[in-house]
């Protein structure tokens, strides 16, 4: 196993330290490996960050939505790898090895879960944590072949999780299958708030043409039918009043100053600890003025209401996951910074909205895979992992 995990570089190389879990319940004999921006009682909490570690202090306490999967009879398998400070989508910590993506190798893995989506996705863990503030349970879930949740804003506790923008963050988990991953979500969530059944599948043109290369688009037509083959096929929707790049800056804005809100204290001083690319998003933070968060705060407001209109009780959104499959693990920065702007137009809507957004490996171009995902009103995310269920079984691969 140790060999398996210096392959893909996805746990983190820490002293065993005893973390009790229950003997019996609905996660025993499943393994669990924790994105090390989660407390684990006896663990420094390190970030992706090796001067966080080198300054921490062992947590006292396991997070409490951490708790809940032990105590669910999952046993702890290891602090996984994380992007640094989270704060990023490609998965590649410049301190660390980077993970490797099993289900595509020389591709990159997604962040910033990336070495708890590696783990998965590798068979080394049942399950494994994520947090997704931007993307980052859904783009490494499109990138490795797994279904991957964003949930509704505020549903699960981040109680002893590392804050990154918190308006944003929410608590995510990768499984190796369907059934595995609504286990986590019965433990996890609880009945969903919404209680009416999702049979309205809509479609927006503006969404469907972020997609990026022609057989992404070639591959994404056919997963829209798979999916209306089980849904109906998606009414298409007006476009709302707020163009695509007002949303991205909506979201790049309210993110960029929440996260130097929350890390630039520490940052400061210690720049020189920092790789440059991380540095720079949380620079770009200090530059936003406390005008330009209340009207884009505004604008976050105005478009929640909207989506929200727009979906009513029972509808959904058929979207792609991400503009295209995994970038090249050895590509160039403009490259990975072209990806990162164009998958933002596609992130924001859910991440603006605190809405939930399920991502289902459906599809493959150039033997790597990728995702479709829907996005429902607030409080149907365990409607969705039922949702997502039924369309893998419609083609075999619950």
């Amino acid at each position: 196993m140790q060999r398996m995990r210096d392959r893909l570089n996805a746990f983190l190389d820490l002293p065993d330290i005893a973390v009790p879990h229950a003997p019996s319940g609905p996660l025993a004999g499943f393994s669990l490996g924790v994105k090390d921006i989660f407390d684990v009682a006896g663990y420094v909490t390190g970030c992706g960050n090796p001067q966080k570690s080198a300054e921490g202090m062992p947590a006292t306490a396991t997070a409490p939505a951490v708790r809940m999967l032990l105590d669910a009879g999952a046993r702890f398998a290891g602090k996984t790898q994380t992007e640094e400070l989270a704060f990023s989508m490609l998965g590649q910590n410049v301190h660390f090895p980077h993970p490797v993506n099993p289900a595509a190798p020389g591709r990159v893995t997604g962040g910033s879960s990336s070495g708890s989506v590696a783990a998965v996705a590798g068979g080394l863990a049942d399950i494994a944590t994520g947090s997704d503030t931007g993307g980052s349970v859904r783009i490494p879930a499109a990138f490795c072949g797994l279904i991957g949740l964003r949930t509704t804003q505020a549903r699960i506790s981040l109680a002893g999780t590392m804050p990154l923008a918190p308006s944003f963050d929410t608590f995510g988990w990768f499984a190796r299958d369907a059934a595995m991953y609504a286990k986590v979500g019965d433990v996890l969530l609880g009945p969903d708030s919404h209680a009416i059944p999702l049979t309205r599948p809509l479609a927006l043109d503006r969404l469907d043409e972020l997609v990026q290369g022609s057989a992404e688009t070639e591959e994404y037509r056919r997963l829209t039918d798979v999916v209306a083959g089980v849904t109906g096929r998606p009414s298409r929707l007006p476009s709302p009043p707020h163009s695509t790049d007002e949303l991205y800056w909506c979201m790049r804005k309210i993110q960029a100053k929440e996260a130097w809100a929350a890390h630039g204290a520490w940052i400061s001083g210690r720049e020189d600890k920092l790789g440059k690319a991380t540095l720079d998003r949380f620079a770009f933070g200090r530059t936003v003025s406390d005008d330009e968060v209340a009207a884009e705060s505004a604008r976050r407001d105005d478009f929640r209401a909207t989506l929200r209109d727009m979906l009513g009780d029972d509808g959904f959104i058929i979207l792609p996951t991400a503009p295209c499959v995994a970038p090249r693990s050895n590509g160039t920065a403009d490259q990975f910074q072209d990806f990162r702007e164009r998958a933002i137009c596609l992130l924001c809507w859910s991440g603006l909205s605190g809405f939930p957004q399920i991502t289902i490996p459906l599809g493959e171009v150039d033997a790597a895979p990728f995702g479709i995902s829907l996005l429902g009103p607030p409080g149907s995310d365990r409607a969705l992992i039922r949702l997502a269920s039924t369309i893998l079984q419609s083609v075999g691969r619950a």
